[in-house]
């Protein structure tokens, strides 16, 4: 018989004074923490994958506002629901990507095909991550890349692949985010939501998660419900996604989704569920105002200072709110003119309102603390 004792690891201790303490980084600053997993959760849809692109497009070009803005880094991304040809190209080309900086991660199955399993294959990912000077890994969707023996909605099993990912990240200080999707609950809970075991939500140390906005369902609502490593005050962002041509082929034109930053929602996500879950929306008012808004600027020319537009809307009888709506479902150019400084509502045209996406997503990408920029709130 052998002896149990032969085969007993050893313990030792570290006392706290011995362990030199480490300023969080970022790599969103203050939203996606370098060195932890982050997951972007919300139902199929919405436009989380877009999302996730444009953020990493930003990493590639040295934009987004934390640890390594102004320093273009790689990306890694392990996609297994979107072709990279039809698809995820075509979105990092909307997005604005330095496509060298992009790097899709495959496994060695005889015919190159394969994808990388969690954990069993960290250490290669480990090494390209490394190779490429990556600051990010981009699983979408994250469930699809854990090993498939275990179960992901039993904790223990999504443990013991989310804890070597987790250990991964910090010893190579990338971020690494998991896109989730949600389950059939009727949960206006965004971490409860999230597929699978409640495990997910509780080895990643923040949580991004996307939903409708109950006011206008062309736009997109992303919160922060957990935020372990820095503020939980953070501003609910509102964003649309709208097509854009990226490429003509043989074949024809190439369009694939781009994210517009729209500004901030006085919503949290918690609140928006709960108000998408009762069905409570303000759909009349703002058609109405849409209607009453597009008419009015015709009339002034295509243009009109928002001080009066709002004024005459008002006699007109509708809120400041859903004239405010009513901008965003336009796609009203607004710009600031003048000292002291005063808005200007204007019709889009069709440059005009490529344009002025692309203007928005230019001053986001300068913001120091936040992706969106000088941008404004999307009224509720």
């Amino acid at each position: 018989m052998s002896d149990p004792s032969a085969h007993r690891r050893s313990l030792t201790l570290t006392a706290a004074s011995a362990i030199t303490v480490r300023r969080s980084a970022w790599l969103w600053q203050d939203r996606i923490p370098l060195g932890a997993l982050t997951l972007l959760g919300g139902r199929e849809g919405l436009g989380k994958s877009v999302c996730a692109i444009t953020l990493v497009a930003l990493v590639t070009l040295g934009k987004l506002p934390g640890a390594h803005y102004g320093t273009p880094m790689g990306v890694l991304i392990v996609a297994s629901e979107d072709s990279w040809a039809h698809t995820i190209v075509p979105r990092l080309m909307a997005a604005g990507a330095d496509l060298t900086r992009v790097h899709r991660v495959n496994a060695d199955d005889h015919d190159g095909t394969g994808l990388p399993v969690l954990p069993s294959d960290l250490d290669e990912v480990g090494r390209l991550a490394r190779d490429a000077d990556a600051a990010v890994l981009l699983l979408d969707p994250l469930a699809s890349r854990l090993d498939p023996s275990l179960d992901t909605h039993k904790d223990a099993e999504v443990r013991r692949a989310l804890e070597p990912l987790v250990a991964f990240a910090d010893d190579n200080r990338i971020a690494v985010i998991g896109v989730i999707h949600v389950n059939k609950t009727q949960s206006t809970d965004p971490l409860t939501v999230l597929m699978g075991s409640r495990a997910f939500a509780a080895v990643a140390r923040a949580v991004l998660f996307m939903a409708p906005d109950p006011d206008d369902l062309s736009i997109r609502l992303l919160g922060q419900p957990k935020n372990n490593l820095g503020r939980t005050d953070l501003p609910t962002l509102a964003l649309r996604i709208e097509t854009a041509t990226v490429a003509e082929t043989e074949e024809g034109p190439v369009e694939a989704g781009r994210l517009i930053w729209l500004g901030t929602s006085a919503r949290t996500i918690r609140d928006s569920m709960e108000a998408n879950a009762s069905g409570v929306t303000r759909h009349t008012a703002t058609d109405a105002a849409t209607r009453w808004l597009a008419a009015y600027l015709k009339e002034q020319g295509g243009s009109a200072e928002s001080a009066d537009a709002k004024r005459d809307g008002a006699a007109a009888g509708h809120s400041e709110a859903a004239l405010g709506r009513a901008v965003n479902r336009s796609r009203v150019v607004i710009e600031d003119f003048g000292f002291p400084r005063r808005t200007r509502w204007t019709l889009p045209t069709d440059s005009g309102s490529a344009a002025g996406g692309a203007s928005t997503l230019d001053r986001a990408t300068t913001a120091t603390t936040d992706v969106t920029g000088p941008t404004r709130e999307v009224p509720r």
